[in-house]
């Protein structure tokens, strides 16, 4: 074989696979990236969630919840916004009387739609997530 072509041979494939490598490094840290800005939106909304459920809810969270959602639709998968339509079906429901669901139920079937978004699966159940509502100390004398 010419010692030339043996050359081109060997410097085409060292360049092709420095782009290849550079290709999927920077691909990775794209993704990665993006796995980081949905996870911080996703803890978000989680926090405002928490203004729809016993004693820690009020319109400030829910206002703030609903700022989150809207923006959610940019960036959630499909699962996660149904999840919280569904969620937000039950709440107008429940304000004309009407019976609903669990609520907790609801908030477990968003956080886990969030969590397969982010993390591929789960095998949590949607009743495995609860707030819990802190109860303040009485003023001390």
């Amino acid at each position: 074989m010419d010692p030339m072509l043996s050359l081109l041979i060997s410097l085409l494939s060292a360049l092709g696979g420095s782009y290849g490598t550079y290709y999927f490094a920077i691909r990775s840290k794209k993704l990665e990236a993006q796995l980081a800005a949905k996870e911080e939106k996703y803890r978000k909304l989680l926090i405002h969630l928490q203004g729809f459920v016993g004693k820690t809810a009020n319109a400030e969270s829910k206002r703030m919840f609903f700022t989150e959602y809207y923006q959610s639709w940019l960036y959630s998968s499909d699962e996660v916004v149904l999840a919280i339509k569904r969620l937000i079906d039950s709440i107008k429901q429940a304000s004309t009387g009407q019976k609903v669901k669990n609520g907790m139920e609801l908030i477990g079937n968003v956080v886990l739609a969030m969590r397969r978004d982010l993390y591929g699966t789960t095998r949590l159940k949607n009743t495995a997530f609860e707030y819990t509502d802190v109860i303040e100390d009485a003023p001390q004398k």
